[in-house]
């Protein structure tokens, strides 16, 4: 998760029942494997004392930067975005690697032709 994000930003106040979310979060960015991943990742922790809600501001690898409510965002749930963005970083650096445009434009009529691994449905199966 953390090979995607160059910075990892988590603010809590200790006293507020609603960091579980923080807590589950940051015990994922300390997990061996995350910091092993990318370990100029910076991660950073903000003990509050005020009455903000806890957050969670993750800085992506290209500068964009994603701010997650964790009163109302499981932790599970910011780590899948996280990844999933990641994912099509990846995808974007590849394309953009091999030269290619990015994002990649489908023409319309190139989406209805069909695919040679894919047999069309018969007009019999089509009524079921």
């Amino acid at each position: 998760m953390l090979k995607f994000l160059s910075k990892v930003r988590i603010e809590f106040n200790a006293l507020d029942p609603r960091t579980a979310a923080c807590m589950e979060f940051l015990a994922q960015c300390n997990a061996r494997k995350a910091k092993e991943s990318n370990p100029a990742c910076q991660v950073q922790v903000k003990r509050r004392t005020d009455d903000q809600p806890p957050q969670i501001t993750v800085t992506f690898v290209n500068g964009v930067e994603e701010k997650f409510d964790a009163t109302a965002t499981p932790a599970q749930t910011i780590r899948n975005m996280i990844l999933e963005k990641g994912q099509y970083l990846e995808t974007e650096q590849m394309f953009r690697e091999a030269g290619e445009r990015w994002p990649v434009i489908i023409p319309e009529e190139e989406l209805n032709q069909p695919f040679a691994g894919i047999k069309p449905k018969k007009a019999e199966e089509k009524k079921q």
